[in-house]
Order: C-alpha cells, then structure tokens, then sequence
C-alpha cells in the first residue's frame, strides 16, 4: 500500500506546477487550499452517504469508490501544503500500540 501512496505522492507533486489545462490536480493547486478543501467536504459527505447506503444494501462497492476520492482530495490537500503521504503512514504507525482512549488523552 505505500508503493501506491508514495507513487500518488510523485505524480501529486509534480502536477503541483503544471498547467491547470492538462490537469486536474493542477486546477485545484491553482484555484487553492479553499477550493482543495471544498472537495475534501464534498467527498466526506459522499463517504458517509456511502456507507449509510452499504449498511442498507450490504454492497460496499460506492464506499470503497468514495473512499478513494477522499483519499485522493485529502492527498491533493496534503500535497498542497508540502506535506508527503508518507508524513501520515509514519504517524498511523507511531499509533501502533497506542489504545485509542490514550492516544486521543495524549493530544495537546
């Protein structure tokens, strides 16, 4: 799974300067943090619905898709901000071991 996220993270960083008309990721660098931002909400909105729907009809297939875009804009978001996906791999693994219940007391 971190081939994958540190590969995303490449082609994420170098679409970061490209010309907004050849890429999406380019177009959302261009247009902002904000717009970024906007997608994540509209993703996680989706995500939720999503999983709603699977619980009902027990078929996962629209929440993996719309966990894959939340992902993906909250890379985008990540990127946008210079931050690599290995940053959040190296923190979920610093949680191994950790209950929740701590974990959460040992935030500032």
């Amino acid at each position: 799974m971190s081939d994958v996220l540190q590969q995303l993270g490449q082609i994420l960083e170098q679409r970061r300067n490209a010309d907004p008309e050849s890429s999406y990721v380019a177009q959302l660098h261009h247009k902002g943090l904000n717009k970024i931002l906007e997608k994540v909400g509209e993703e996680a909105t989706e995500t939720i619905i999503a999983a709603k729907d699977a619980q009902n009809s027990g078929n996962c297939d629209d929440l993996v898709y719309e966990t894959a875009d939340l992902w993906f804009h909250s890379l985008v978001a990540l990127s946008h901000l210079g931050v690599q996906p290995q940053a959040v791999l190296d923190e979920l693994s610093r949680r191994f071991g950790l209950s929740g219940l701590e974990e959460k007391a040992s935030r500032k």
